[in-house]
C-alpha cells in the first residue's frame, strides 16, 4: 500500500513536472478576465473563475492549457504579490469590515481588521486608509484575501483628500520636518568672501519661497561675460550627524504638488534663514566662471561667500522687460546685468545646439486653487527668456561642478543618462534601419556620435519617429561616478545649485567645501544612496502626476458633460486604444477602441508600431495632432475618457 501511494506520488511529480508553464504578471480587466503578460511580450488568457484567485500585478506560475485554437493559462503558484500595501477605502456594512483597493484595476472587496493601536470608531464608511494584504488564496493555509487597516490617511470630507492619498499611495511624508529655532552656523573653517556689496539678484515665480540661487554677471573687455553664481548653503548650517541631515537624506527632495510643497528640509531653513532673500545676509557657495562670447566655458573658480540679494526679480516681470512689454523696470544697478544675461544666455544656447545637445521646449501648466483646494485655473507657462535665462546658467555652472568633482575628488553625485542602454541598443539600430536611417551602432552608446544622430533626427522633425524612439530610451540616474549625460550631450553633469531641494546638491556642497579646504575626501557614495535618490525622485514625479490627474478630473467634469473639444497631441498607443494629451490644459485622456468607429472589427491597432488603421486606411499615430471631444471623468480612477471629432 505504501509503495502505491510512493508510485502515485511519483506518477503525479513528473505529470506536474511536464505539465507545460509559463510565469508571468497578471493584468485584470474590468470585464472579470485578465491577461498574463510575460517578460517576453507574450500575453495568455486568464478566464474569470481563475481570476478570483489572483490579484492585478500579481507574478504568478501558471498552466498553460490549450482547447482547439484557444490557449489559456490557469495560475498555479504564487511567486510575488502585487498588492502588498494599498491605499483603500473602507466599507462599514453593519459588522462587517472591508476595504475596496484605491487601484483602477483591483476590483475586489477585501475583508479586512483594524491594527490594534488604531480606534475603531474613529474609522467610518469612505474613509482612507492604508491596508495591507495578509492572506491571499494562492499562499498555502490561506483561503481567500484578507488585509490589514494599518493607517487613517484621511477622512471622507476632508478637502486635502487628492494630497493626502497620493502621498500616502506612494509612501511619501506628507508635511515637512519639524525642527526648533536655533540654527546657528557651523564654524567649517573656511574663508568666506564678502560679497555683500555686489548687486546679485534672483529670478524666480512669483510665490517662490525656497530661493536657492542668485546671479552677478559682468561684462570682459575680451567681448565675454564673467558670471558668478552664489548659492545657497544649508551645509553650513545642517552637520552630517545632525537630525535633520538624517531626514533629508531620508527624503532626498523636496515635493513639489499643485497648492502644496514638501520641504526635503525643515521650513526654518528652506524658507527662511538658507533662502536667498532680497535684503538678507546670508551665507553661499559660489562659483565664478567665465564664458566667452561664442559661449565656449572657460576658467571657473568655486570659494564660500557671504552676500546679499538686492532684487528679487520675477520671471514675466523680467521677460516683459526684455521684450519690451509691460511696466515694470529694474533698478539701474540691475538693467545691465539682465541685458548682459540676455546675450549670455543666446550665446550659451547656440553653443549647446552645436556642440551639445538642447532640449525642445514644452509650456507649464499651473494650477490656480482656492483655499479648499478647488481649481480654479490651469494656465500655461512657456518657457520664456528668464526661464532660459536661469536654466542655461544652472547648466554652466553644473557643468563646472561635473568637471571640479571628477578631476579634484573621482566621485561626487552624477546625473548619469545613456540615451540607449546596451541591451536596448540592439532592438534600437535595427528600428532606425527599418527607417531607413543608416547609422552604426556606436552612434547611440558613444557619446559623440549620439549628439551628431539627435541632431539628424531633429533635423527631419517626424514626431512619431522622435516618440517611438523613446521605447528605446533609458532614464536618468544618480550614480557616484562621473558619467556622460546624453539628454544635455555633456560628458558629465554633476547638480549643486539646488541644495535647499536636492540631498545630492548637498553632498556635492560638502565635497566642494572639502577641495576649498585641501582636505581629502570621505569614500565615495553608496550605491545605495544613489539609487534611493534615484527612485525617490521617480516617486515624487509620480506623486505631482497623481494629483495632477485628480485635479484635472475635478476642474474637467463639467467640460465631460458638455463633451467639450480640445485640440490634443497622441501620446501613447497600446491594443485597447489611444492616449492624448490635451494641449490647452496639459489632461491625458484615454480614447478607447470602441469609440474610434461603431464596429470593432474595423479598427486595427499596432501598439508595436504606434499606428491605428480604421477601415484599412491609417487614421491616427504618435506624435499626430488631433481634435478630440471628452466624454468622461471618472474620479474613482482619476481619468478621463474622449472620443475622435471627425
Amino acid at each position: 500500500m505504501l509503495q502505491n501511494n510512493s508510485m502515485l506520488a511519483q506518477l503525479k511529480q513528473q505529470i506536474h513536472d511536464t505539465t507545460p508553464r509559463v510565469e508571468g504578471v497578471i493584468k485584470a480587466t474590468d470585464k472579470g478576465f485578465g491577461f498574463l503578460e510575460t517578460d517576453d511580450g507574450d500575453s495568455y488568457f486568464v478566464p474569470p473563475p481563475a481570476m478570483k484567485q489572483v490579484l492585478h500585478g500579481d507574478r504568478v506560475k501558471a498552466i498553460l492549457k490549450e482547447e482547439g485554437e484557444k490557449t489559456s493559462v490557469e495560475p498555479d503558484s504564487l511567486l510575488e504579490i502585487g498588492l502588498q500595501r494599498f491605499v483603500a477605502r473602507v466599507q462599514k456594512r453593519e459588522d462587517r469590515l472591508a476595504v475596496v483597493p484605491d487601484h483602477p484595476s483591483v476590483k475586489n472587496v477585501i475583508k479586512s481588521r483594524i491594527k490594534r493601536s488604531l480606534d475603531e470608531d474613529s474609522i467610518a464608511d469612505g474613509d482612507w486608509v492604508v491596508a495591507r494584504l495578509v492572506r491571499h488564496p494562492m499562499k498555502e493555509g490561506d483561503r481567500g484575501f484578507f488585509a490589514q487597516i494599518d493607517e487613517l490617511v484621511a477622512k471622507s470630507d476632508n478637502p486635502a483628500v487628492p494630497w493626502r492619498v497620493t502621498l500616502a499611495r506612494h509612501d511619501l511624508e506628507q508635511a515637512s520636518p519639524e525642527a526648533g529655532d536655533d540654527w546657528p552656523m557651523a564654524d567649517e573653517g573656511l574663508e568666506r568672501e564678502d560679497l555683500t556689496a555686489e548687486p546679485f539678484f534672483t529670478i524666480d515665480g512669483e510665490k517662490t519661497r525656497d530661493m536657492d540661487d542668485a546671479l552677478r554677471v559682468e561684462p570682459l573687455d575680451n567681448g565675454g561675460w564673467r558670471l558668478t553664481v552664489a548659492i545657497a548653503d544649508p551645509t553650513a548650517y545642517v552637520d552630517e550627524s545632525h537630525s535633520a541631515d538624517l531626514e533629508a537624506r531620508t527624503r532626498a527632495f523636496t515635493v513639489y504638488l499643485p497648492g502644496q510643497n514638501v520641504t526635503m528640509l525643515p521650513e526654518v531653513l528652506a524658507d527662511d534663514l538658507c533662502s536667498l532673500w532680497e535684503g538678507k545676509e546670508r551665507p553661499v557657495l559660489a562659483c565664478a566662471l567665465d564664458i566667452d562670447a561664442e559661449g565656449n566655458l572657460g576658467d571657473y573658480r568655486f570659494f564660500a561667500a557671504t552676500m546679499t540679494s538686492k532684487a528679487r526679480l520675477v520671471y514675466d516681470h523680467v521677460s516683459d522687460w526684455i521684450e519690451g512689454k509691460g511696466d515694470w523696470t529694474p533698478d539701474e544697478a540691475i538693467a545691465p546685468q539682465l541685458t548682459a544675461l540676455r546675450d549670455l544666455t543666446e550665446a550659451r544656447s547656440a553653443w549647446r545646439a552645436a556642440h551639445a545637445l538642447v532640449f525642445k521646449d514644452r509650456p507649464d501648466y499651473v494650477f490656480d486653487l482656492d483655499d479648499a483646494g478647488n481649481v480654479l485655473d490651469i494656465r500655461t507657462e512657456d518657457r520664456r527668456i528668464a526661464n532660459r535665462m536661469i536654466e542655461e546658467s544652472m547648466i554652466a555652472a553644473n557643468a563646472c561642478c561635473a568637471d571640479l568633482l571628477a578631476d579634484k575628488v573621482g566621485h561626487g553625485i552624477f546625473n548619469v543618462h545613456r540615451a540607449f542602454e546596451p541591451e536596448k541598443a540592439d532592438a534600437a539600430h535595427e528600428f532606425l534601419a527599418d527607417q531607413d536611417i543608416q547609422v552604426e551602432r556606436e552612434a547611440l552608446i558613444e557619446l559623440p556620435r549620439y549628439r551628431e544622430l539627435k541632431r539628424e533626427l531633429e533635423a527631419r522633425d517626424d514626431a512619431w519617429l522622435d516618440v517611438r524612439l523613446r521605447r528605446f530610451q533609458g532614464f536618468t540616474n544618480m550614480s557616484a561616478l562621473p558619467g556622460p549625460h546624453f539628454g544635455l550631450g555633456l560628458a558629465a553633469y554633476a547638480t549643486w545649485t539646488s541644495p535647499i531641494r536636492k540631498y545630492g546638491d548637498m553632498v556635492n556642497h560638502r565635497l566642494i567645501k572639502r577641495v576649498l579646504k585641501n582636505e581629502s575626501a570621505p569614500a565615495e557614495a553608496s550605491q545605495a544612496l544613489t539609487e534611493q535618490l534615484t527612485e525617490r525622485r521617480r516617486l515624487n514625479r509620480m506623486a505631482e502626476r497623481d494629483v495632477k490627474d485628480w485635479l484635472y478630473v475635478r476642474y474637467l467634469t463639467e467640460a465631460a458633460k458638455e463633451q467639450q473639444e480640445f485640440e490634443a497631441e497622441i501620446i501613447a498607443i497600446n491594443r485597447g486604444g489611444m492616449r492624448v494629451r490635451l494641449v490647452d490644459n496639459g489632461a491625458t485622456a484615454f480614447i478607447p477602441a470602441p469609440l474610434m468607429h461603431s464596429e470593432r472589427d474595423k479598427v486595427v491597432i499596432d501598439d508595436k508600431e504606434g499606428r491605428i488603421q480604421i477601415e484599412g486606411e491609417e487614421r491616427f499615430k504618435l506624435g499626430d495632432m488631433t481634435r478630440v471631444a471628452l466624454t468622461e471623468a471618472r474620479e474613482e480612477t482619476r481619468s478621463l475618457v474622449a472620443r475622435p471629432v471627425g
